[in-house]
This record gives C-alpha cells, structure tokens and sequence, in this order.
C-alpha cells in the first residue's frame, strides 16, 4: 500500500482545499482520509463492498490506530 495514488492525491487536495465541507473536514480529522477514500473509490469502481474487503480493514485498523473508536463510540462486531 505504499506509493502515490489517486486515493492519496484526493486525500491532499482535500486538505489543502479551503471548501472543503464538513465532511471532509471530520474525515481528515480522523486521521484516515486515505483510508477512506481508497475505500470510497473500491465502492465506486466495483459496486461491491464485499469485493472492497482489504480496503475496508485497512480503513478499520487505521480507525482504531487513531483512537477514532473510542471517541465515537464504534462497536467491533
């Protein structure tokens, strides 16, 4: 997973950009906005989240990496 990608350039301009809207802003804040945009894009591109499977794990690992459970009160089921 390393290296520049398109889930990586979205996640920077994300960033930099002064529009950005709330979500955005709450999803950078997480500290997993390549995460989930390289989740988002699997989505798209697949229409499938059964097939976006390692994309959503290393959005989860990143989630609880950054504490995010814990402040939003997430469940592991």
């Amino acid at each position: 997973m390393g290296g520049d990608s398109a889930a990586e350039d979205r996640a920077r301009a994300m960033k930099d950009d002064d529009d950005a809207d709330e979500w955005d802003k709450r999803i950078d804040n997480t500290g997993c906005a390549v995460e989930n945009a390289r989740m988002t894009d699997c989505y798209y591109e697949k229409k499938d989240w059964r097939a976006c499977k390692a994309e959503m794990d290393a959005f989860r690992k990143c989630w609880a990496k950054h504490g995010n459970d814990q402040r939003t009160a997430t469940k592991d089921v």
